[in-house]
């Protein structure tokens, strides 16, 4: 995780650890790097982009501005400037949003309910309307919602937040709803989906590796039951798995029907790729690729 000082990197960090990633400031142990940005990208922050796999955040999306469609469309817009000048793929985010909502991993039901009190605000925010102009204006104006409670919304939400929940209870939405709105604002699935884009070339890498040197293990040991493991359908399929992530992360899409005709045509088709000018990777992946097709096919006839 790495970024300018201002542009969020710990409100992103922290974010990312709620959704299950696990983070570390040392690149030495990094396999895939987050450089987090706020506004623009700046010329000192290009340069970071060298080395891993890096996914550029365009944190504070909500700031963007609020011309042109909204603050969010106008992030998503800078994001994708980023990216095509510089070929990183970059996704805007309101890291504060996701930083305080989930999915539960026992239950898969949101996380991050707003308690009582605030929720409470929130209901006297839609029948008496604060001054959101600006942080100063909300926490310190003469309102209903005691100053404490204020600022506690603006700690938890932010103005952006707020204003987005109080647009919701206006239309009748419960509060139980609020989380999974938060969540979606913040975009942090479109920010977790980029990260394992990024990683998929470090996963297929690191099970070949493994592949490779349980390989090694089974010729030394003359080891019947190793051989068996390395072309048994789970690794034969497991292998396939991860070599469509490294494509489809490429952009290239892979049929992912389940049937003869389907499996029989994905084997030719990344049998001719793999015999075309294709760097090592791709041409190692068309080779898994098609090797659980047919093993997919010979297992449907």
């Amino acid at each position: 995780m790495v970024g300018r000082t201002g542009a969020g990197r710990n409100t992103v960090a922290a974010a990312l650890r709620h959704h299950g990633v696990a983070v570390t400031a040392d690149p030495a142990t990094a396999e895939v790097q987050v450089l987090v940005i706020a506004e623009a990208l700046k010329p000192e922050e290009s340069a970071m982009t060298v080395g891993l796999p890096t996914l550029i955040v365009l944190n504070k999306a909500d700031l963007t501005g609020s011309h042109s469609g909204g603050a969010l469309p106008a992030a998503h817009r800078s994001a994708a400037d980023v990216q095509r000048r510089t070929g990183v793929p970059t996704v805007a985010m309101v890291g504060l949003l996701a930083a305080t909502t989930g999915a539960s991993e026992a239950t898969g039901e949101m996380t991050g309910a707003l308690d009582d009190d605030l929720v409470g605000a929130l209901r006297t925010l839609v029948s008496t309307p604060a001054d959101l102009r600006s942080v100063d204006a909300f926490a310190r104006g003469e309102h209903p919602v005691g100053h404490d409670v204020r600022t506690r919304l603006l700690e938890r939400l932010d103005r952006f937040g707020i204003a987005h929940a109080v647009l919701a209870l206006a239309r009748g939405d419960e509060p139980a709803t609020l989380p999974a709105l938060l969540q979606r604002l913040s975009n942090v699935d479109a920010v977790l989906g980029g990260l394992r884009a990024c990683a998929a070339p470090v996963r297929y890498r690191r099970l070949r590796a493994a592949l490779a040197e349980i390989h090694s293990l089974a010729i030394e040991l003359a080891d019947e039951g190793l051989f068996d493991l390395l072309n048994s359908e789970a690794a034969v399929l497991a292998t396939m798995t991860a070599a469509v992530d490294v494509v489809e992360a490429d952009g290239i899409r892979v049929d992912p029907g389940d049937h003869p005709d389907a499996h029989h045509r994905r084997a030719m088709q990344w049998r001719r790729y793999g015999g075309g000018p294709v760097n090592a990777l791709h041409g190692s992946c068309s080779a898994d690729i098609t090797r659980g097709s047919l093993r997919l096919l010979d297992g449907r006839r």
